[in-house]
């Protein structure tokens, strides 16, 4: 229980729970509603930031989910152009990350960082298909120990309005390492081919734990 309700909070949260914690000490100077009400919205702050452990696999023939949330697709399509891909079919996993889910994104494998690109965009529904071409987002191009091409997209959603991504090219990351995130509500693409999918739409995922594909 102690663990739940006091968890690691992710970098990116430090400044944001700072300022909701002087409103709130504001508020509570003016009225003690009003400063409940502002001690409600710090802690969901804390509790979107919050950066728990997990543990993966560690198993280079499985896919791990690069996210918390809700499978709302899983199409056959092509590559992102944005990356060289659009000659290549692949198995796209779109997860909707809402308000309540952690928003630390995590690689689906062990995987060398070939290429990111990050492309401006408006923010509709992030739950709907056109968000991966019209949504702010942040191409990020792998490739798996078996030399197998792989594609992570972050999807800024309605109220996002910032994706942090702490990759680099031409590192290599561990499976179910932290590579990013999105601030308040989201989604992550995953591309991938040769591997069998696990998952069916409307199932829920946590990062670097759900099995999404095994390797064919």
């Amino acid at each position: 229980m102690f663990n739940f309700i006091v968890q690691k909070l992710h970098r990116e949260g430090y400044r944001f729970v700072a300022i909701a914690a002087v409103v709130t000490f504001i508020l509570l100077l003016i009225n003690n509603y009003l400063g409940i009400i502002g001690l409600v919205i710090t802690i969901w702050v804390y509790y979107f930031f919050r950066d728990p452990e997990r543990y993966p696999i560690k198993d280079e023939n499985y896919l791990v989910s690069p996210a918390d949330g809700k499978i709302t697709q899983i199409k056959e399509t092509e590559g992102p152009k944005e990356l060289g891909l659009e000659s290549k079919k692949y198995t796209r996993i779109s997860i909707f990350m809402d308000v309540l889910s952690c928003h630390v994104n995590r690689v689906p494998c062990n995987v060398e960082v070939t290429e990111i690109y990050y492309k401006t965009g408006k923010y509709i529904n992030a739950t709907l298909d056109k968000a991966s071409e019209e949504n702010e987002r942040n191409y990020i191009k792998l490739k798996d120990s078996n030399g197998d091409e792989l594609a992570v997209v972050q999807i800024a959603g309605m109220i996002a309005r910032r994706i942090v991504c702490d990759a680099k090219k031409g590192e290599t990351i561990t499976q179910g390492d932290r590579f990013g995130m999105i601030r308040f509500g989201s989604r992550v693409d995953l591309y991938f081919e040769n591997y069998q999918l696990l998952v069916r739409q409307n199932q829920k995922t946590y990062a670097g734990e759900t099995l999404l594909a095994k390797k064919k």
